[in-house]
């Protein structure tokens, strides 16, 4: 797969937003759900993940990625999902989306039991590119995010920090915020160094985030 490079500034032309954005128009469709390590796909596309607490909106994020309403499911009950969840752009790239944490309404036997299917997944993950730790604008990084972030960590993969629902703060608030998750995440190992502002209802960041999805998929 072609794309853009990484942007070293920050910011991507309108030559790389454009490639990006005909890329993710290409057919994309569920492959499949894992629901142990041995039901992983074989490691030969390479693969982005998505991170986050359960009411964040990963379905939303990833909707809105590739212009489908309905591809990934939307949850009524937050932490319902089970599973990692792969797509697949014709058969060029893998979009994964992993057990939310958080508000999980399941026994502790359960909830450790897909939590940790995550973890060996990014541990086991020889394909994975990058993870997009999605984090509601609206409260910004908690507590509950840390263990996330230490797993990340921990895992040496590359992840970058999505602000998610960022439509429901007032403009002048947005980067400000991003300027903090910068600096909260500055010193973290695994961390890259640029933090996105997005809203699936609006729109808003979606080239920004096919644009680094594809930097970060390209040889």
């Amino acid at each position: 797969m072609t794309g853009p490079k990484d942007a070293s500034d920050g910011a991507f032309d309108d030559e790389a937003l454009e490639t990006a954005r005909v890329a993710f128009a290409r057919p994309v469709a569920f492959l499949m759900g894992a629901a142990n390590i041995e039901g992983l796909p074989a490691p030969d596309l390479p693969e982005v993940a998505f991170a986050g607490r359960s009411n964040v909106g990963k379905s939303s994020l990833i909707n809105a990625l590739v212009g489908q309403k309905h591809l990934a499911r939307a949850s009524n009950e937050p932490g319902r999902t089970r599973e990692v969840n792969f797509f697949v752009l014709e058969e060029r790239l893998r979009l994964v989306d992993l057990p939310g944490y958080g508000f999980a309404r399941a026994s502790k036997t359960a909830t450790s039991q897909f939590q940790n299917l995550g973890r060996a997944y990014l541990r086991g993950r020889p394909n994975l590119k990058r993870v997009y730790l999605l984090i509601d604008a609206r409260h910004g990084l908690k507590a509950v995010d840390a263990e996330a972030l230490d797993a990340l960590d921990l895992s040496a993969v590359s992840y970058q920090i999505v602000l998610t629902k960022a439509d429901k703060l007032k403009a002048p608030e947005v980067a400000p915020l991003v300027a903090a998750t910068l600096k909260a995440i500055s010193k973290r190992p695994a961390a890259f160094p640029r933090v996105l502002a997005t809203s699936s209802e609006k729109g808003t960041g979606m080239p920004e985030l096919r644009a680094e999805i594809l930097a970060a998929t390209t040889v």
